[in-house]
């Protein structure tokens, strides 16, 4: 009888530590960086890519220079991202975190509402003035916003919509950190109305509240 409770008990605790693990794991090697070659045999593959012979990293795999240099924010919505992700580190495979500057346009630069599918975002001001919110889930859809200035921090919780403006009267620049090596970044707006194939202006037209020529328009522009 105790081999049976004692088995009973082994197979509860199989089960707990598979739900505690359904979350992704740590890693259990000290790194796996990244690369797209394979070399033609059976490699590791981690989080879509393969894992390099760590053998035969090299310090270079876990650098980036120039995050320093400005952006240019000659564009439609007058803000740059460089983001310094696993594509640009290959070390950070695995690691699960990534950084980003953001270079905005004087007065009026914005990253416009997006969202970031897979990490929470810590962002602290470097120069310049920013506005920035973001919005909770339904029902309640509340706006969490503050003006933000050098050396300000301000935190975006995984999968909100979010935003932010430069309302100085010069450039502004900020440091983004996300707990992902690949936060993904979907706008709003293009993926509403610049998808492909198009969303179907009526249906857009119904969620928003706009007339379906208007949606239509947007979806052109886009």
């Amino acid at each position: 009888m105790k081999g049976v409770h004692f088995l009973v008990a082994f197979v509860l605790l199989a089960l707990a530590l598979a739900f505690v693990s359904a979350s992704d794991p740590s890693p259990l090697q000290d790194f796996c960086v990244a690369t797209n070659d394979d070399n033609g045999i059976d490699g590791i593959f981690v989080n879509g890519k393969f894992c390099k012979d760590p053998s035969l990293a090299t310090p270079e795999d876990f650098f980036l220079s120039r995050l320093n240099n400005p952006g240019d924010t000659f564009n439609q919505v007058g803000s740059v991202v460089t983001l310094a992700n696993d594509e640009k580190i290959p070390g950070l495979n695995t690691l699960a975190i990534s950084i980003a500057r953001i270079d905005f346009s004087a007065l009026g630069g914005q990253h416009p509402p997006h969202i970031h599918p897979r990490a929470t975002e810590i962002l602290v001001v470097l120069e310049g003035t920013l506005r920035v919110g973001f919005v909770t889930s339904s029902p309640d859809n509340r706006l969490f916003t503050k003006e933000l200035n050098p050396g300000d921090v301000f935190v975006f919780p995984v999968g909100l919509i979010h935003f932010q403006e430069n309302i100085g009267s010069g450039g502004a620049v900020a440091l983004a950190a996300f707990n992902s090596q690949n936060p993904g970044d979907i706008a709003i707006s293009d993926a509403v109305f610049g998808s492909d194939p198009p969303i179907d202006p009526e249906v857009l037209a119904k969620a928003f509240r706009m007339d379906k020529n208007v949606v239509h328009q947007m979806q052109l522009r886009s």
